[in-house]
């Protein structure tokens, strides 16, 4: 069923004010922006900015997570940001038998419980937590998984996840789950969209009250998915298909994983949220671009940051598997959101605007998914 949640900005900043969650957070003391302006500073302190897909992809192996150190709160404060959704994945390396997918994820949750504990962290499990965590200057996560391979076949998992305090459920990934959810759109149509199944796990997240991201999801399986979902959705990392940058051989290979302005529209006249991610973009200016163009397309309402990097792969790991947040950008020597507001700024975007962008966008989502 299409959702109209069209808010217009004055309207939404006001709810949002009704909550008591614009303005009152105090700067953070200590967040590096080199050369910044009053202004950036004080937007970001007003944020609550969110990476609405940013990996924390931990070791399958207790003792080698054992011997790893995640720096997750130092790196979260040095960007600016308030929170990540902190995800991971399951399917790589490729799963081999029945029961392996669940046990991948819990045992990637035990080691989540440990990352946070060691970081005097805390996942949040609705929007009145956000706004607890954020008002105490608190930096938090919301907890995220890429693919619902956990599942098996066995909903009642998926209960056993909202428990575990999983909130942000992206029904695929790249490879396939067992049983099959639908088409992912980096492989061949075999579904004609979203099996029955796909339909399933999307009800019992509306049901519960878990977000559902779409990403990795065909077009049909998005349409099939709106039409089905109760809640508005999320695609957490993508681009426009016709923002390419100037690396034709990266363009190519991401090609399957952008999205069309037309489907992009789909997405927000359903009451969903695009996050830009910075793929694509060689430095700051060409992703505020990207955001711009995003935003020029569905409108202010419907873009948020989703940037598909990892703000603090284990110290021992030498940042092999994926852009460290903080790092995006060559030569780039200041925290990750600092830098995007003093980009967005530059493009004439005024302060509620990136506000919305940068957080507000996701937790409208976030809270009308998660309210049950």
């Amino acid at each position: 069923m299409s959702i109209n949640n069209d808010l217009t900005r004055r309207k939404f900043l006001i709810s949002l004010a009704g909550l008591g969650t614009i303005y009152l957070l105090k700067p953070y003391t200590g967040w590096a922006f080199s050369n910044s302006s009053t202004n950036v500073e004080k937007i970001v302190a007003d944020s609550m900015g969110i990476d609405a897909h940013n990996h924390m992809d931990v070791p399958f192996d207790r003792s080698q997570f054992a011997a790893s150190n995640y720096e997750l709160a130092k790196q979260l404060k040095a960007s600016g940001l308030s929170a990540i959704c902190m995800t991971f994945c399951v399917d790589r390396p490729n799963l081999k038998s029945e029961g392996e997918a669940f046990q991948r994820f819990l045992t990637s949750l035990d080691e989540m419980d440990a990352m946070l504990l060691q970081n005097k962290m805390e996942r949040i499990l609705s929007y009145s937590d956000v706004v607890k965590a954020w008002k105490n200057n608190k930096v938090f996560v919301v907890q995220s998984v890429e693919g619902a391979h956990f599942i098996e076949g066995e909903m009642d998992r998926i209960k056993v996840a909202y428990d575990r305090g999983l909130r942000h459920l992206g029904l695929m990934h790249d490879n396939q789950t067992a049983p099959p959810v639908g088409d992912i759109y980096t492989e061949p149509d075999q579904y004609n969209g979203l099996t029955e199944y796909g339909k399933d796990i999307i009800k019992m997240c509306n049901k519960l009250g878990i977000l559902v991201d779409l990403t990795h999801c065909s077009n049909k399986a998005i349409d099939d998915a709106l039409s089905v979902s109760t809640k508005p959705i999320i695609i957490s990392h993508t681009g426009l298909n016709t923002q390419l940058g100037n690396d034709t051989r990266m363009a190519q290979m991401m090609m399957p994983r952008l999205i069309s302005k037309e489907q992009a529209k789909k997405v927000a006249d359903a009451g969903g949220v695009i996050g830009v991610w910075t793929h694509l973009a060689e430095n700051p200016a060409e992703y505020a671009k990207n955001i711009e163009a995003m935003v020029d397309t569905v409108g202010i309402n419907h873009v948020c940051i989703g940037t598909d990097t990892k703000m603090a792969p284990s110290i021992q790991s030498n940042n092999r598997y994926g852009q460290k947040t903080n790092e995006s950008w060559n030569g780039n020597q200041q925290g990750f959101y600092y830098t995007v507001v003093d980009e967005l700024i530059k493009l004439g975007f005024k302060k509620n605007d990136i506000m919305l962008i940068g957080g507000g966008n996701y937790w409208r989502v976030f809270n009308d998914a998660t309210t049950v």
